[in-house]
Formats: structure tokens, sequence, C-alpha cells
């Protein structure tokens, strides 16, 4: 297991909820704009946004931006460690930087008294397009070794000046070297592991690269928290990253539901719809099944927690533990109710 760090009152490895990240595009300097488009990220399950700290006027914005946003907040900082240290003692919650780039071991020093004394973790970000050339020339290009022996002996300079409270991401545009990466990664360190696939693309095969990256490790068990990264509005990142955790049963509610036939006897497009926009802030994990006939539907959707079977003029309730009933009139509206029902019994629990 990963150790345990805290970007203020949310956890990261160690055990805790698999958090979703997001980075806004708009210019960090305009308060407004920067808060707003926090706002909307966090309306859409967001867990951390990241802000680009890129000059004195981003470091005093921070301090706007933190009193205003209701998630925590990470400065990614680069190439200058006065900019972290001004955004840490601005009220960040974490900083996404690397040590080895912001001028020796004085100005690193610098920086993690800075970072202990508020207590706000590192995350060492390396990426495929940012490995050193020593690096490059000892591996004969970028690969999985180096991403993984930059990442360590970043972090491995904030750890020579006591501070561990640090979260690794070894990042490629392609799918398998940053797999790869991961995997080997993660056997040698216990740091909690950011995952992602940088440079994904847009909405569409971003999304893909992205689930199947993510997705893979998730299923190794590896992984702490993640961001997919799209070029565009950042929302549609948020919308992914959950969308991906739905389906591996880690937060929310997955939807399972047919692909019609011709026995469908309800509109299963329509309630799967209309349980995927009332369930959408749920966090509790659970899976529902909307089948479109009785012949199939419960036995195939066996798995699922709760869920509806059409029939010709009603449909069949089924919930895991119990004998399926026969209900009639509104499917979709009924089935939200059992699923609001299970929802509370599981968060009491």
């Amino acid at each position: 297991m990963t150790r345990k760090i805290y970007a203020g009152n949310v956890a990261i490895g160690g055990g805790a909820p698999i958090t979703v990240q997001s980075m806004t595009n708009t210019d960090t300097r305009d308060v407004e704009a920067t808060s707003a488009q926090i706002q909307r990220l966090a309306d859409a399950g967001c867990d951390l946004v990241r802000v680009s700290v890129y000059d004195q006027s981003c470091a005093e914005a921070v301090r706007a931006l933190v009193d205003r946003s209701p998630v925590p907040l990470v400065a990614d900082v680069h190439f200058d460690h006065r900019l972290a240290i001004a955004a840490v003692e601005n009220g960040i919650a974490k900083l996404r930087i690397n040590p080895g780039n912001i001028g020796g071991e004085k100005n690193v020093r610098a920086l993690a008294d800075c970072v202990k004394a508020h207590r706000v973790p590192v995350r060492v970000g390396v990426n495929g397009g940012s490995l050193e050339k020593e690096i490059l020339a000892k591996y004969g290009g970028v690969t999985a070794e180096g991403l993984v022996e930059s990442a360590l002996w970043h972090a491995r300079l904030l750890e020579d000046c006591g501070w561990g409270e640090i979260a690794l991401s070894m990042k490629a545009s392609g799918v398998r070297l940053t797999v790869d990466a991961y995997r080997l990664g993660a056997k040698q360190c216990d740091y909690p592991l950011h995952l992602g696939v940088t440079e994904a693309g847009g909405p569409g095969m971003g999304n893909i690269k992205s689930a199947i990256g993510i997705g893979a490790l998730l299923l190794d068990g590896i992984g702490d928290t993640i961001r997919v990264s799209l070029t565009g509005d950042p929302e549609p990142e948020v919308a992914a990253g959950i969308d991906i955790l739905r389906a591996l049963r880690l937060r929310g509610v997955d939807i399972v539901s047919c692909p019609t036939c011709g026995r469908t006897g309800i509109d299963v497009v329509g309630i799967a719809e209309q349980v995927l926009k009332a369930t959408a802030s749920i966090k509790t994990t659970m899976r529902v099944a909307v089948m479109g006939c009785v012949v199939n539907g419960p036995g195939e959707a066996r798995e699922a927690d709760l869920g509806i079977s059409g029939g010709k003029d009603s449909g069949v309730l089924f919930v895991k533990g119990a004998e399926p009933r026969p209900v009639r009139g509104d499917l979709a509206a009924i089935l939200i109710e059992e699923i609001e029902k299970y929802r509370n019994i599981r968060e009491a629990q």
C-alpha cells in the first residue's frame, strides 16, 4: 500500500478513495474567470483542481483563488522555486514541481523548508517530453525505466531535505509506455501515484487512450488519483475520469443496460438516461441494471445491486438479496427511489 498524503482535506494514497483531478486553462491571473472554471469543475465532481503558476502575478492570485475554491487547489510550477514558495504561502494545498529543475540544492532546501512548515505535499511529475538529457542518452530515448529513474531522482532531492509527503507521476503520450512506467514505478516505491496519459488528444480518442491506460493500472491495483488529459475545455476530463472509476466499481453508479432487441418492453434508453442523470453526483459504489425484457434481464444483470427489467405493461424490480417483484408506473422513478434507499443503507453502514 502507498503512503497517505493530504492535499487540504483530501486524502491521497494509503487506501483512500481514488480522487479525480483536472486543471484550469484560463489565465490564472484572471481571478474571476479562473474561479468560475474551478467552480464548474467542482460541480462536475472534481476533487482537486490544478492551476498554472508561471509568474509572480499568478502566485499572488492564488490567495483569492484558494479563498473562493470549494476544493483544494494544486499549483503547477516550473523552474522557479520562488513561485512555488509564494503559492504555498498564499494557501495552496499541493504543489506540482520537479525539484531537479529549480536551481540546485539551495533552492530545493528552501522549498522543502517551506512545504514542511505549511504541511503541503508535492507531486513530482515526469513526462516523456521532459526527461533529462543524461537519462535519454542512458536509455537511448524515452523508456519506462528512464521515466521511473527520473521521477525517483527528483523525489530523492526532496527526501534528502527531510520532506517525504510526495506523490509521483510518470506520464507519456503512449498508452503502453505509460502503463509500463507506472507498473515499474509501483514496484520500486510506496509514493502515491497520480495516473494519466499525457497529451491524450481531444474528447473521443483521448477518452479511449485514458480509459485503457488508467483502467489497466487501476485493475492492477495501481494508482491513487487520476487526471484524464483532454484538449479543450477541462470539464469533460472530470466526466471521463468519473466514468472510468464507475466502470471499475471504484466510485459512483455503474449502469448496466442491454442493447435492446425485438423483445424490448420498456424505454431502456430513456430510463437509463434518467437514472444516469439522477445518480451523477453519487459517490457510493453500486451497479444498477436497466434491462429491456424479462426473458434474460434478471439473469444477465445478476451481478447488479439492483435494477429493473421490462415487461409489456409493467416491469420487474430486483434488489440483491430479495425476491424480484413486479412494478407498474414510472419505472425510472421507481428505480431511482430504490437507488436512494440503497445508497442511504450503504452510507449508514
